[in-house]
This record gives structure tokens, C-alpha cells and sequence, in this order.
């Protein structure tokens, strides 16, 4: 079933369950639909597109009802777009029984994003994974390909 086929359930993966499963199938198992995705995705309608280890990608259309008062895209739809996406890379190197926190999250906005961008994609990688922090750089794209953010997220388990 592709996911065009199905609806997606939105909640939150109960603590006991998501404690059993290495972070990589966690996320596998929220972007095929078998378990739900966080209500943050429903709230800003982007959705996770992509997972291996290290690396995610979201995609969302930016919205006229997330503009601030300049006339663009507000900045914390974006930097949602790109903490979703570099944090759940560093979830998905986690074995079972882990977790993280975001530590810090440095973003570079370097173009405006309306809603005329069309659909954005925000990928997330891995650069450095220690025993306790973790690195991961971030960029988002807007339909034409080109980069409109770039970030670098650090994360401790």
C-alpha cells in the first residue's frame, strides 16, 4: 500500500512499545502507517518520506496560514520542518531502550519561503555520532530544488 492508498493515524506511540524497537524501525513503522504519527505532522501537514540509518526527509507545502507579519512563511514552520528531519536522523541510529533531547538547533535562513514555494523537502544526516552527543546538518529545499535553509542540530542521548 503506498501512501497515497492509506490515512494516516496521527498520536503518539506509547513509551513501552517505542522503548522495544531500534529507532530506525520505529521510524520505518510511523511512515508506512503502522504506527501513528506525531500529532506536530498533522498540526503542520508535512509528513516523513524517507528513512535509512542516519537519514531522514520530510515534505510539507508551506501554507498561507503560517505567514507572519512580513508577508512569508514563518520561520518556525521551517524550523520545525528541519528539527523533524535531523532529529529523527539521530533516532535512527539509536538502538532499542535509547532516546535523545535536542540540545541545540542552529538554523541559516537564506531564502524566503512563500506559499507560492510549493512542496518543501527538509533531509536530515547524521555527521557525528558519539557516545553521548550526537551531530546532525539539515537542509530544506523548496520545489525548484533549491536550498532555502540550512542547519546543524545537536543532540544528546
Amino acid at each position: 500500500m503506498s501512501s497515497a492508498d492509506r490515512t494516516i493515524r496521527y498520536g503518539v506511540v506509547p513509551t513501552e512499545t517505542a522503548k522495544t524497537m531500534p529507532g530506525l524501525q520505529l521510524l520505518a513503522a510511523i511512515m508506512d502507517g503502522t504506527m501513528p504519527a506525531p500529532p506536530i505532522q498533522q498540526t503542520l501537514d508535512f509528513r516523513l518520506v524517507k528513512v535509512e540509518r542516519g537519514y531522514t526527509a520530510f515534505a510539507g507545502i508551506p501554507k498561507f496560514g503560517y505567514y507572519n507579519p512580513l508577508g512569508s512563511i514563518h520561520g518556525g514552520y521551517t524550523a520545525a520542518l528541519l528539527d523533524s528531519s535531523m532529529a529523527c536522523a539521530v533516532h535512527s541510529t539509536l538502538e532499542a531502550g535509547y532516546s535523545y533531547t535536542t540540545l541545540e538547533v542552529k538554523i541559516n535562513y537564506v531564502r524566503p519561503v512563500t506559499s507560492e514555494t510549493g512542496e518543501m523537502r527538509a533531509e536530515g544526516k547524521v555527521i557525528h555520532s558519539g557516545k553521548r552527543i550526537a551531530t546532525a546538518e539539515g537542509r530544506l529545499f523548496d520545489s525548484a530544488g533549491s536550498c532555502t535553509r540550512t542547519a546543524l542540530l545537536h543532540a544528546s542521548s
